[in-house]
């Protein structure tokens, strides 16, 4: 770009913005750097004294990304297209010179941001010599894709998952949009992805927030006295893993993972136990995480289960981990540690998973396996049904079967059942196969993890949907090409050496959960007296004087409840759903644009809800609290 068409303060400016965007995403800033001045786009000047600039479409024709009268005002427009009412993402494809970025993040309300989409880094650089972008991109209130790559996009998301679960707003800059419109296409639909892989974890997050801090009050009693994964970390490093989930696939291969013990370190799910144990395959780990009760029965009538270790969350039901007769080791669990402190609670842990696949293959990683190989890791409908023949749903069926009812007719009866949410994905062996948004959730959550490791993946499912980032092929293949040298037996030995129920810790655990229980009857008893005070404050925000005196009692009581932080967070993580409706009601407020006694009683409403919330959770842990050290005590007096 000659200096006839490069703007006065461009280098400035450009300078400007990549100051901040090499503090807020260097990875970014380091490709725009490399950008040469030559590669930018020529810009042409508008009757407004901005800029322009006249590209050439895919179709040859050429057109302006923005107006040659005046792009500030065109922008203007454009912004006040957008809905922006309860959205709090704004998903644009096409980041143009950048002037409708920034007229429509001056009408996003308290903390929304801009996700935009652009592959074009000349074009980004040419926008960063015409527009001040620099405190929305400090403030990360603008974030720049310029693919799909899942790894980044999950690194730069994360941080915005409430806001993305909360409303997410999708805006076509048309004439940026028309220069890469298939690059468009395949970043929106990763970011679609990502939103619908968002929305389902923090549901399940939220309802099962219960459910899952009874489960791991109730493991207590073995999360301290049976020993931790340290033992295992890189144990196995060389040897190869196989991970044996239950997808329909599985049939077409359990045969031959008998000749694999041994050779490979097998780490079933929780579901493909029975499958496998009925064929006389022990597998070398099982692991568990489910919360519902009905867990048990993939144990029930298997057979000798005391060469298979256990590797199970605390969040899994306590039904499973109570009655395993094997090894056994539970997980870390931030939860755990606030009930008993770190000095009885402290582990090693692996990432929390979706599923018990996606625990197998954190543990295989952990271990040291290279490569990890999949089997029945089906992630979607292989012909048409949900499991392997054999698995415990299965069992639970066959009162109903007949000679007008089959399994396969059951299984795809719970297939349809899911109909609105059904999707159509690649399969690893060609053409298309059914999904639904939770199986998608779960492919979506193995890509991401797939990329993050050092090790080779191998997808030797043989059917099911394609994996991205692993390596295709048969499980014979597999076999033959990592699985052909035995394992050191003395890798095993630790399982004749450890010590697998210690009831040491007993005591002092009891001790510990006393004292958790005293600090929920202080929250209990801080709520109480907040809640009328909430009723007092609401009558009085047309009287500032007395308002003002009143909420001094009322921040006080409030702080206790924050400084009190393990009681907070405890009850906090128990009723998730109680701080998403603050957090949700906090990005309504400061969006409003009202007076400020209209503002207070909207804070009111919002502390009045959130803290009734709190004293009813705190009032429904105690009596599980109580159960657990009950639970305690028992162990405790049995030794």
């Amino acid at each position: 770009m000659d200096s006839a068409t490069t703007p006065a303060v461009g280098n400035k400016l450009f300078l400007h913005n990549m100051r901040a965007l090499w503090r807020a995403d260097p990875d970014l800033a380091m490709r725009i750097d490399a950008v040469d001045d030559d590669e930018r786009i020529p810009l042409e000047p508008t009757r407004s004294g901005t800029w322009t600039a006249r590209v050439a479409m895919p179709d040859g024709a050429s057109a302006y990304l923005h107006s040659r009268y005046d792009p500030e005002a065109e922008a203007e427009q454009f912004a006040a297209s957008v809905p922006i009412e309860d959205k709090y993402c704004f998903v644009v494809m096409g980041f143009g010179l950048g002037y409708h970025i920034r007229a429509l993040a001056r009408r996003i309300r308290g903390d929304g941001f801009i996700l935009c989409s652009e592959p074009s880094l000349p074009l980004l650089s040419t926008a960063l010599t015409c527009v001040d972008l620099s405190e929305l991109i400090e403030t990360k209130r603008l974030v720049i894709l310029t693919d799909d790559n899942k790894t980044r996009l999950h690194e730069l998301l994360r941080p915005f998952n409430a806001m993305i679960m909360l409303g997410a707003q999708f805006v076509r800059h048309a004439a940026s949009a028309r220069l890469a419109e298939p690059a468009h296409a395949v970043i929106n639909k990763a970011i679609t992805e990502f939103v619908t892989f968002t929305r389902m974890t923090l549901v399940t997050l939220v309802s099962n927030s219960r459910i899952t801090c009874q489960n791991i009050a109730m493991n207590l009693v073995n999360y301290v006295s049976t020993p931790p994964i340290d033992l295992l970390c890189q144990r196995f490093v060389g040897n190869p893993a196989v991970i044996v989930s239950a997808g329909p696939s599985l049939a077409r291969n359990i045969d031959r993972l008998a000749a694999l013990k041994g050779r490979a370190v097998l780490c079933a799910v929780q579901t493909a136990i029975k499958p496998l144990m009925q064929r006389g395959i022990v597998p070398d780990f099982v692991t568990s995480l489910d919360f519902h009760e009905m867990s048990r029965k993939f144990f029930d009538d298997v057979g000798d289960l005391s060469g298979v270790h256990l590797v199970a969350e605390p969040k899994a039901t306590w039904h499973v981990v109570d009655d395993y007769p094997g090894p056994i080791s539970l997980l870390d669990n931030g939860w755990a540690r606030m009930l008993v402190g770190d000095e009885l609670g402290g582990r090693d842990g692996l990432t929390a998973g979706a599923t018990v696949a996606h625990l197998a293959f954190y543990l295989a990683a952990y271990l040291g396996c290279d490569p990890i190989i999949f089997v029945g890791q089906d992630l979607a409908f292989t012909g048409h049904v949900f499991y392997v023949p054999g698995v415990e749903v299965h069992h639970a069926w066959r009162s109903e079967l007949n000679r007008f009812q089959s399994i396969e007719q059951k299984e795809w009866e719970r297939i349809v059942r899911n109909r609105p949410i059904l999707r159509r994905v690649a399969g690893s062996l060609g053409g298309e196969l059914y999904t639904d948004e939770l199986l998608f959730t779960y492919l979506e959550q193995f890509e991401k993890d797939i990329a993050s490791i050092p090790q080779r993946v191998i997808n030797a499912t043989e059917g099911g949907a394609m994996i991205r980032e692993t390596e295709a092929m048969t499980l014979d293949e597999a076999a033959t090409r990592f699985c052909a040298d035995p394992i050191d037996p003395d890798r095993f030995a630790y399982r004749e050496t450890t010590k697998w129920r210690d009831p040491s810790k007993l005591e002092a655990t009891g001790l510990q959960l006393a004292r958790r229980i005293e600090e929920l009857h202080g929250v209990i008893e801080l709520c109480e007296e907040l809640l009328p005070l909430f009723d007092e404050l609401e009558k009085l925000t047309d009287d500032p004087a007395r308002f003002n005196r009143r909420i001094v009692r009322v921040d006080e009581l409030r702080a206790k409840v924050h400084q009190d932080t393990s009681a907070y967070l405890m009850v906090n993580a128990f009723t998730q759903l109680a701080e998403l409706r603050r957090y949700s009601a906090d990005r309504r407020i400061s969006g409003l644009d009202t007076d400020e006694a209209e503002r207070a009683k909207q804070q009111i409403l919002r502390d009045r809800e959130f803290i009734t919330a709190v004293r009813d959770g705190a009032v429904d842990l105690e009596p599980i609290l109580t159960e657990a050290l009950d639970r305690v005590k028992c162990a405790t007096d049995s030794t």
